[in-house]
């Protein structure tokens, strides 16, 4: 190990930037408000209508998840994800040091991390995905702000003509009597297979042992890795947006931007409210195998709502705290978000002991109001616990490991 390697080092706890880790405390709330649902139920489940047998204040309570949190809260750490990387190149930039090697092996341990994390603990992980799409970050590093941003609209556009493309054709094959039938036949087979598979996983969930389960982990991660083919793009999107942010140095400098960010959060809120509001009504009772001309009106309310309410939040929260450096409440939040990676395993450790076999065996038990209790009882609690932990730390024992591992150089632990 040579000097050049070691003066590329984690950020120090006096270099963080606040908004960084109020956000990422944030974005853990709004993650945990849509996975309750998959700790509860099938990833499988995602594809079909919400059933009519949930009503009332359940089904209030999946519309309200899916217009504020569905698609957001991910698309906030990918901001984050692309700022993070753009700071330790322009970092190494000053250094003159060799970013790369730090930065692939950053993203080899995260993608075992995240291995680890979806067939041992729970198979909802999105750390291999952000992993695999930071190698092709790489790529983009030298790239103008200008050409990030084009890259970010036909990024967020193709899913959206691809499905329009396969609306359209299914629509023509129904025009023939015959194609009718034999594309209804198709489809029918295709929801029968995932009915197979739901019944299945909630057999196994809720009564199998651990290994029983991990087998069954193993079975979803042909769909969960079918389905990072449709939230990919969305992804890196966010990832160049938060790459652009970073060229520009926007988050570093709150006052000097704060035009900016007036403007994002009112284009943010009244794009993400119309858009968020079109996906959440009309997504609810659609078969989201199918494509249709509803189901492409919907994905477009997503596609353009979700990113515009995730910079709507960003703005929020840097508008806030240039307005109060001392907001005691957004300083509980920078807590769990400074071990973003060790409350998010937290998050999955807690809650399959509540839903699985091997815990309480809950899965498939409790209905949406509980699961939403649950998540304010949980999150609640993960406040308090990181608070606790990082006044006697300065990292979560997640982050220290990758730390170590990504610098090959052990960091410490202990505050002084």
């Amino acid at each position: 190990m040579n000097e050049q390697t070691l003066s590329i080092r984690p950020t120090q706890p006096a270099e963080r930037i606040q908004l960084l880790d109020v956000l990422r405390g944030f974005a853990l709330f709004g993650i945990l408000l849509v996975n309750m649902d998959y700790f509860i139920h099938p990833f499988q489940t995602i594809l079909l209508p919400l059933p009519e047998t949930v009503a009332g204040i359940d089904r209030a309570v999946a519309w309200f998840v899916k217009f504020i949190a569905e698609g957001k809260f991910y698309s906030i750490f990918s901001f984050l994800f692309g700022y993070g990387f753009t700071m330790m190149m322009m970092r190494s930039e000053v250094n003159q040091t060799n970013f790369l090697p730090i930065i692939s092996r950053r993203y080899i341990v995260l993608f075992i991390i995240g291995l680890v994390h979806a067939f041992f603990i729970w198979v909802g992980d999105i750390l291999a995905l952000y992993s695999l799409l930071g190698f092709v970050l790489i790529l983009f590093r030298k790239a103008k702000p200008k050409t990030l941003i084009i890259w970010v609209i036909v990024l967020l556009a193709i899913p959206l003509i691809l499905l329009l493309f396969g609306a359209a054709a299914i629509e023509l094959g129904k025009s023939v009597p015959q194609g009718r039938e034999e594309i209804e036949k198709s489809f029918a087979q295709q929801e029968a297979m995932y009915k197979k598979d739901i019944d299945r996983a909630y057999e196994v969930y809720s009564t199998g042992n651990f290994g029983e389960i991990i087998e069954q982990r193993a079975y979803d991660m042909r769909f969960m890795s079918f389905a990072t083919i449709f939230i990919g793009p969305s992804v890196f999107a966010m990832f160049l947006i938060g790459m652009y942010f970073g060229k520009r140095q926007i988050l570093q400098n709150l006052t000097s931007n704060i035009q900016l960010f007036k403007k994002i959060f009112w284009w943010g809120l009244i794009i993400g409210v119309i858009g968020n509001f079109v996906y959440a009504t009309l997504i609810l009772p659609l078969p989201r195998f199918e494509p249709t001309f509803t189901l492409f009106i919907a994905s477009f309310g997503q596609v353009v709502g979700a990113p515009a309410l995730s910079l709507f939040f960003i703005a929020a929260f840097a508008l806030l705290l240039n307005s109060n450096q001392n907001n005691n409440w957004l300083n509980y939040l920078a807590a769990p978000g400074r071990m973003a990676l060790s409350s998010y395993f937290m998050q999955s450790i807690i809650c399959t002991l509540i839903f699985y076999g091997y815990g309480l065996g809950l899965f498939g038990k409790v209905g949406k109001v509980t699961g939403l209790i649950l998540v304010i009882v949980i999150y609640g609690s993960q406040i308090f616990i990181t608070n606790w932990w990082m006044k006697k730390f300065q990292y979560g024992p997640a982050e220290w490991l990758w730390r170590w591992l990504t610098y090959l150089n052990k960091p410490e632990m202990k505050r002084r």
